[in-house]
C-alpha cells in the first residue's frame, strides 16, 4: 500500500522534531513561567532553558543529550496493520538513531549490553489503539531517564478520594526536588489498579498541558494539583521560584473498592512529544 512508502520516512520526521522542538503549548507555558518569575536565580534558569530550546529548533537537533526511551502511541486505521506498522516503527527508530542522532537507550538489563540503536525487548513502546478511519495517527513521547527515576505509585487510603491523590502528588514533588529538572509536566494516573494506573499517567503526559480533562471535577484537579505543587517553591532546577510545575494532567479509571492506586509520573521541562497522521495515499502531516 502506498501509505507504507513513505511511512518510514515520517516516523524518523516525528523523531526528529519530537527531540528538537517543543509542542507550542509547552514552550508558552516556560515563557508565561518567565514573565511572572520575581526570582533572580529562577529567571536564570528560565532563560537558559528557552534559549537551549530555541537553539535546538534552530539547528534541528536534540534539545537535551537525554533522548529518552520512545513510546508511541498508535491509532491504527483501516488501511493498515499492527505487524506492519511496528517493524516500520523500529526501522525507523534505529534509522532515526543514526541520521539525527539519538542518543542510544536500549540496554540489556542482564547483559548490560546497549543494542546501539535504540531498538529492544518491548522497546521501543508502542501500544495501539483501533479505529475505524482510514489514516494512522502516530504519537511519540521520548521519555528521559533523570525524569523517570522519582517516578512512583502510591496507594492512598480510599477514604482520602482526590484530597489524598492532591497530597500524593505534592508529597512526591518535594521528594524528588531538583532531580527531574523542573519545571515539570506531571501525569497523573488514578484508579484501574497497579498494572493499568502507569500507562494512565503515560497517556495524561501525551496530551496538551493546555487541553483539560472532559470530567469538571477531574480538571478541577488539575489545577489544584498545580497550584499546589507551584506553591511548594521547589523552583526551576530546585533552586526556588514560583514554577515548580508548568502542566498537570489526570487520567483516571474505576478502581478496587479496596485499592486507591495513585501513579506520578514526571517530565522534565523538556516535555516533548510529536504526532503525525499518515493517509493511505502515502500523505502525512504533523497534528
Amino acid at each position: 500500500m502506498r501509505w507504507a512508502e513513505n511511512f518510514e520516512e515520517a516516523v524518523v520526521e516525528l523523531l526528529r522534531r519530537s527531540v528538537s522542538t517543543l509542542p507550542p503549548d509547552v514552550k508558552s507555558a516556560l515563557e508565561a513561567a518567565l514573565k511572572r518569575e520575581s526570582e533572580e536565580i529562577a529567571r536564570i534558569q528560565l532563560e537558559a532553558m528557552l534559549e537551549n530550546i530555541r537553539m535546538a529548533e534552530e539547528k534541528r537537533l536534540p534539545i537535551c543529550q537525554d533522548t529518552g526511551i520512545l513510546h508511541f502511541r498508535v491509532r491504527l486505521g483501516s488501511s493498515a496493520n499492527a505487524r506492519t506498522v511496528r517493524d516500520v516503527i523500529l526501522k525507523a527508530t534505529a534509522k532515526a538513531t543514526r541520521e539525527i542522532p539519538l542518543r542510544p537507550n536500549a540496554v540489556d538489563p542482564v547483559t548490560g549490553i546497549n543494542s546501539g540503536d535504540n531498538t529492544g525487548l518491548h522497546v521501543p513502546w508502542i501500544d495501539f489503539e483501533h479505529s475505524e478511519d482510514d489514516w494512522i495517527e502516530v504519537t511519540v513521547l521520548p521519555k528521559g531517564g533523570g525524569s523517570d527515576n522519582v517516578s512512583t505509585i502510591r496507594f492512598v487510603p480510599p477514604s482520602e478520594g482526590l484530597r489524598g491523590v492532591k497530597e500524593a502528588v505534592v508529597d512526591a514533588v518535594l521528594r524528588a526536588g531538583g532531580a527531574p529538572c523542573p519545571p515539570v509536566v506531571l501525569g497523573v494516573g488514578v484508579g484501574g489498579g497497579a498494572s493499568v494506573v502507569m500507562q494512565l499517567a503515560k497517556k495524561a503526559l501525551m496530551r496538551p498541558i493546555s487541553e483539560r480533562n472532559p470530567n469538571r471535577e477531574i480538571a478541577k484537579l488539575e489545577l489544584e494539583i498545580l497550584e499546589a505543587v507551584n506553591g511548594t517553591g521547589v523552583g526551576p532546577m530546585g533552586l526556588g521560584g514560583k514554577t515548580t510545575a508548568i502542566g498537570v494532567n489526570v487520567e483516571v479509571a474505576h478502581r478496587h473498592p479496596a485499592s486507591y492506586p495513585v501513579a506520578i509520573l514526571f517530565n522534565c521541562y523538556v516535555a516533548r512529544r510529536a504526532k503525525i497522521r499518515m493517509y493511505p495515499n502515502g500523505e502525512w502531516l504533523f497534528c
